[in-house]
């Protein structure tokens, strides 16, 4: 078989396995810009899924899972925002501890709606379409599209609209941008809330779109992973992408290994190797915004 054979289809799923990280990662990026770690991305990635499942279990629909993973989303994305903005909670404390509690919180769940610690039954979940000539687009669902137009339109907003520029101010100086007469509080909360709603729906990819069904600890780190990319990305949608797209490889590539006799448990390292290595070697000099955890009163 030609090296062309086995390429493509690890292109594929490196794009698709990379979705899922894009829509955390850019919803990260928009909290981070407001001034507010994205540390819970994790818990609102599990939470995100939880609801996509569940949405789509007792409706049948899928969309109305997506919605529910939206909401689920910012749910979580509306407590870590009154703890840190309204509570000055320290925002890494109250992500690490919103991550806790979501995996406890969809355990418990699991065992309530489906009498079953381990995974939920199945639900209707995204069909694949696409195919045609294009082999790598094959394996992607409209999800695919959505992704391109989430990143298209996060960095449109982000460094193009008045909003985008009042937020990144808040991000940088919320004092300053106090003085000046914007409203911190709300524009805090706006930029968490937009987190969770896209981390939310990245959850339901992971649930709908690449399963059909909620297993415990399905999440697996990629919250963390998706801190990470955004870190490397300079929380900007467009650099982002890129940077998820070598963790989907990694991802692919540990897929495609699977079976051809190396060890499982060092193929599965391969993801979270690569995120030690990005953390300890590429990002030394890479600075967030100035005004991350502190507040107008500081």
């Amino acid at each position: 078989m030609s090296l062309l054979a086995y390429l493509i289809p690890i292109v594929g799923s490196t794009i698709y396995m990379a979705t899922p990280l894009i829509f955390a990662a850019v919803g990260g990026a928009f909290s981070v810009r407001g001034g507010v770690m994205a540390l819970g991305l994790e818990s609102m990635l599990m939470c995100g899924a939880f609801c996509g499942v569940a949405g789509s279990y007792y409706t049948g629909s899928v969309a109305f899972g997506f919605l529910c993973a939206v909401l689920g989303g910012m749910l979580i994305a509306l407590l870590h925002a009154i703890l840190c903005v309204r509570y000055r909670v320290n925002q890494v404390i109250s992500g690490v501890g919103l991550n806790l509690l979501a995996s406890a919180i969809t355990t418990l769940l699991m065992q309530v709606i489906w009498k079953n610690k381990g995974s939920s039954e199945m639900v209707a979940d995204v069909k694949h379409l696409l195919g045609g000539p294009i082999p790598i687009l094959s394996v992607q669902s409209f999800n695919f599209f959505v992704m391109l137009g989430i990143v298209i339109i996060g960095w449109i907003v982000l460094f193009k609209t008045k909003y985008g520029l009042r937020l990144r101010m808040v991000g940088e100086n919320p004092k300053a941008a106090s003085t000046m007469g914007l409203k911190v509080h709300e524009l805090k909360y706006s930029g968490v809330l937009i987190c969770g709603a896209l981390a939310g729906y990245g959850g339901a990819f992971l649930s709908l779109d690449q399963l059909n069904m909620f297993v415990r600890g399905m999440t697996a780190g990629r919250g963390y992973i998706a801190v990470a990319i955004a870190i490397l990305g300079r929380y900007n949608p467009a650099q982002i992408v890129p940077c998820a797209l070598l963790f989907g490889f990694c991802d692919a590539v540990q897929i495609y290994l699977q079976g051809q006799g190396v060890p499982a448990q060092l193929i599965q390292m391969l993801p979270y190797v690569a995120t030690l290595l990005v953390l300890a070697f590429g990002v030394k000099h890479i600075q967030p915004p100035a005004g991350v955890g502190k507040h107008e009163t500081d």
